[in-house]
């Protein structure tokens, strides 16, 4: 699953991303096609719930524009600025591969995620 690559759809603009080899990632994939409610939190990402949690794997606490994490099991994150996270972590998903500054802007947000085959 290596390769495994997912298109974020939203009003604002679509993204590709390719996602890390873990089980969580695997188990997003799943899910797929997702529609999800996102809001903006810190004015460095765009979060929102997943319909059911995915497996916890390593977590990592720096992460990059344009990284896809989940904060808790089932809390979905893109971030569009650099930074770092307090612990526990975040669980690694994925790299936007597109312009995430697409998500750079205040207030919600609905996105809509399907597999790339």
């Amino acid at each position: 699953m290596a390769q495994q690559r997912i298109l974020i759809s939203s009003d604002w603009g679509d993204v590709t991303a390719e996602l890390t080899d873990n089980i969580a990632a695997s188990s997003l994939v799943q899910m797929l096609p997702l529609t999800i409610e996102m809001t903006d939190h810190l004015r460095q990402e765009k979060t929102g719930s997943l319909p059911s949690p995915l497996p916890t794997v390593a977590r990592q606490r720096d992460f990059s524009a344009g990284t896809l994490g989940l904060w808790s099991a089932d809390h979905f994150v893109i971030y569009y600025r650099d930074g770092s996270v307090p612990q526990p972590g975040i669980i690694l998903l994925g790299q936007v591969k597109g312009d995430v500054s697409v998500f750079d802007r205040p207030g919600p947000i609905t996105v809509r995620i399907t597999a790339i085959p």
